[in-house]
């Protein structure tokens, strides 16, 4: 396979650096108002780029809230069209005194690129954009079709990505999906993300009474909203952590005898991963630490509230409690049923009298998964095995992104994650920093990835295409 694109971009990988860093210094913060203005200049700064790389149709892709950079290439009729995602929003930089240098001044230290945004995401992302440029300076196409989806709220959970995709639907169909978000997972053994974990939330509100009452007049002889939700939520596990929602994993796929390989290649050292946390050890334990934060679904409690919480005292039985729970799903698991079974779990243990209240299901997101034998599996391993010298792990993300679940539903195509960002490298956290070597890297890697796998046809792409929900 040649390589004369990847030697094109090496040969510039200074001046790559450099639109990195200008790109570094651009405060994206999608959550934030008051980083408005830096959003603008990111998507400015982004469409330039595009235009000037050869992209067509550049332009901002509009669904409600923060618009997504998109830009085309569709010059090889019968290959298959790739849709490459990164995001240019990031998590804000607070709390900015822990910061050794500031977070959107870009610094160079010991082979590190510190800054907010330099691993997740765009490092990757800048990655994924000069390839495309690359190949059109040093050979006049590229192997493929390549469509840039270039989102900016996916710090903020893609509120308007689908409404985005209602609104240009026939513009964003394509054969399949390269990330560049979803980075590697280890930092000694090559891997290739495969899939994530879905999601689904709720909020539950408990009424015990029709108004507060004072605990010397009431106390002893009236249930306590707080003792109910914290008796009712802790119902839905076990004394050692395993769930006990009925129907809750019934549908989830069966971990394979390759899935739990994978994830003991990955383990590490189990008493260090709760070492650096100060946490204590909690989930079934017919699963180790890294199938149960990848493979397996959870439920957790992250929020639990009522009566008084201002300073000092005030003795008062709350007569109502808050919850918000949300539960990663995997393979298999729908994410409404999902739902379904936890509330139905609530309410089978919900005291008589005591009334329960749900949020309007919403904001949920399946599992993704990049089958076996699919075209994009095929080539990105391929391409692991001739940079690295041996085969990839396969690695599953304990998060969700929705992107991938979200495209598979509305576009009806799977999605591989290609992205170079390490596990240990700060992301929402300050000081985050992107490894040179990873920029050579994937300088590298996604040249020969989009050759490999323009040696597909479109039609090699057709039996791994999902039919689609409006």
């Amino acid at each position: 396979m040649s390589t004369a694109v990847a030697d094109h971009l090496l040969a510039r990988k200074d001046a790559v650096l450099e639109r990195l860093m200008a790109l570094l210094r651009l405060p994206s913060v999608s959550t934030d108002p008051a980083y408005a203005e830096g959003m603008a200049a990111t998507r400015n700064f982004l469409t330039a780029r595009l235009r000037e790389l050869g992209l067509q149709k550049v332009q901002l892709l509009d669904g409600g809230g923060q618009p997504a950079v998109y830009g085309e290439w569709l010059g090889a009729p019968g290959q298959p069209t790739i849709i490459i995602y990164g995001h240019y929003d990031v998590q804000p930089p607070d709390p900015l005194d822990r910061w050794v240098t500031p977070p959107f001044e870009p610094a160079i230290r010991d082979g590190r690129l510190y800054a907010r945004g330099a691993s997740d995401v765009k490092g990757s992302t800048l990655i994924a954009v000069e390839t495309v440029g690359a190949f059109l300076a040093a050979e006049g196409k590229c192997p493929v079709n390549v469509k840039l989806f270039l989102e900016g709220e996916e710090e903020t959970g893609s509120p308007s990505i689908r409404r985005i995709i209602e609104r240009h639907r026939d513009l964003l169909a394509a054969d399949a999906m390269l990330s560049a978000d979803g980075g590697r997972a280890s930092t000694s053994l090559p891997t290739l993300n495969t899939g994530s974990r879905g999601l689904c939330k709720l909020e539950v509100t408990l009424r015990s009474a029709g108004k507060d009452m004072h605990s010397g007049r009431y106390g002893g002889a009236v249930r306590n909203a707080l003792h109910e939700m914290a008796r009712l939520v802790a119902s839905q596990h076990d004394a050692q952590g395993r769930i006990q929602v009925a129907g809750f994993d019934e549908d989830a796929a069966p971990l394979t005898e390759r899935d739990r390989a994978d994830a003991a290649a990955l383990a590490g050292d189990e008493a260090a991963f709760y070492a650096s946390t100060g946490a204590l050890p909690h989930g079934d334990p017919a699963y180790g630490v890294r199938e149960r934060v990848t493979l397996r679904p959870t439920i957790d409690v992250n929020g639990l509230w009522g009566g008084y919480t201002g300073a000092g005292s005030k003795t008062v039985i709350p007569a109502e409690a808050q919850a918000k729970i949300t539960a990663r799903l995997v393979p298999g698991q729908d994410p409404d049923r999902a739902r379904d079974c936890i509330v139905a779990h609530l309410r089978s243990h919900c005291p008589e009298g005591v009334e329960l209240f749900f949020s309007p299901p919403g904001g949920n997101s399946p599992s993704a998964t990049l089958p076996e034998g699919h075209p994009l599996l095929v080539a990105a391993e391929a391409v692991v095995r001739e940079t690295q010298g041996r085969d990839p792990v396969r690695a599953r993300i304990g998060g969700t992104l929705p992107i991938t679940g979200i495209f598979r539903e509305m576009l009806g195509i799977d999605t591989l994650m290609f992205g170079f960002a390490m596990p240990d490298e700060d992301v929402h956290a300050p000081n985050e920093f992107f490894r040179l070597s990873s920029l050579e890297e994937g300088l590298r890697a996604w040249p020969l990835l989009l050759s490999r796998i323009g040696q597909s046809s479109a039609a090699d792409f057709a039996p791994w295409r999902h039919a689609t929900q409006a």
